[in-house]
């Protein structure tokens, strides 16, 4: 049995997240060397984190996987709170997201069309 085809916004979702969760985990550890925070801290929180992206990883055929996502985004923005740096890296990784999402969104519902508009002219006939 095949498996249903991933639509572009998921596919261009699951590229940031797996981008994020790499530097999620470097981050982490960048935390503790510098001693930036306290080493439960840093490496508790940064192993929850790096779990959260690859669990959502797992749910983004949902729409609740994408909104995950979007809490995602917010977590590491705000984690700038605790080291400064993630405000930035945060953003870079939240414009792209948005950027998966918009793009991903608009190129799903012209495919869809296209093949509505396919089906409809090969049922016409």
């Amino acid at each position: 049995m095949r498996r249903p085809r991933q639509s572009v916004q998921q596919s261009l979702a699951s590229i940031v997240l797996g981008f994020e969760l790499i530097v999620m985990f470097l981050a982490a550890l960048v935390a503790f060397g510098l001693k930036a925070l306290p080493a439960p801290v840093a490496l508790i929180g940064g192993a929850v984190l790096c779990l959260v992206i690859v669990l959502t990883l797992a749910v983004l055929r949902y729409r609740w996987g994408v909104i995950v996502g979007w809490v995602v985004q917010g977590v590491i923005v705000a984690s700038g709170i605790l080291v400064p740096i993630m405000f930035i890296i945060g953003a870079l990784f939240a414009g792209m997201w948005v950027y998966a999402m918009v793009a991903g969104g608009r190129i799903d519902r012209e495919k869809a069309a296209a093949a509505a508009q396919l089906g409809d002219e090969t049922h016409g006939r």
